[in-house]
């Protein structure tokens, strides 16, 4: 079964959101120094890249991000592809069939960002709307996923009223997932947080792994076998002499 993997790379020329921490990756101990091994230094914030948001990132009250079951991050889940005028609301979700999937990624016009490598940011981004976080907590979705840094737009209001409602009820939220090589339709679904003490976040690794194809069922029709008369019916019918 193939796997593919949704997570962008990250590297000094990551597009990250507007006031976060740029990237700097360094290799301060080096082989071709002298060194005996290679070690890099890392310096990122907790949403760059394709990553997760855990509840604490916008409730001061929330869980961190090792206190979110692992049983969320994977499983079945569900792509649906969207191309709404602004952001994703109620009125686009109710035309699309969720499949009782509990894990739902969106696919929008932003994945073609990941597919350029414009890492350049896009203010304009699709996002979920204000009655599209509504809907999906009434669905009781545990996770849902974006292709882009944030599941909310940035236009968005000072009090971020998309990430409450969503971590205020437990929904895991994955951001900057790269979908431009995926079709719509059921996969599994593979990512796992670092596990960071009473974190606000973390990157990811991300990926889809395909469904088994179910195969069709051929009826093959045997021919009837003549049923053999018992000995003793066929003795009866044998003439005297």
């Amino acid at each position: 079964m193939k796997i593919h993997d949704i997570s962008i790379t990250i590297s000094n020329d990551i597009v990250t959101w507007p006031g976060d921490p740029k990237v700097d990756i360094q290799l301060p101990i080096q082989i071709k120094k002298g060194d005996p091994c290679n070690v890099s230094r890392w310096q990122i914030g907790a949403h760059t890249g394709t990553h997760c948001d855990a509840p604490f990132h916008f409730l001061d009250d929330g869980k961190g991000i090792d206190e979110v079951s692992l049983e969320r991050f994977i499983g079945p889940c569900l792509v649906v592809e969207v191309d709404p005028k602004v952001n994703i609301e109620r009125e686009d979700m109710e035309k699309l069939n969720f499949k009782r999937h509990k894990r739902i990624l969106f696919k929008t016009r932003n994945s073609t960002h990941w597919k350029n490598n414009n890492m350049v940011f896009d203010e304009d981004f699709v996002a979920v709307g204000i009655t599209g976080a509504q809907y999906l907590v009434e669905k009781k979705i545990e996770l849902v996923g974006v292709d882009y840094l944030s599941v909310e737009s940035f236009h968005a209001e000072f009090e971020h009223p998309v990430h409450k409602n969503l971590l205020g009820h437990n929904v895991v939220v994955l951001e900057g997932l790269n979908l431009s090589a995926i079709k719509p339709g059921e996969y599994e679904l593979l990512c796992l947080p670092l596990k960071i003490k009473h974190g606000d976040g973390t990157p990811m690794r991300a990926a889809l792994r395909e469904l088994p194809k179910t195969k069709k069922k051929i009826n093959v029709k045997r021919p009837k076998q003549k049923k053999s008369k018992p000995a003793q019916l066929r003795k009866s019918k044998t003439k005297k002499r």
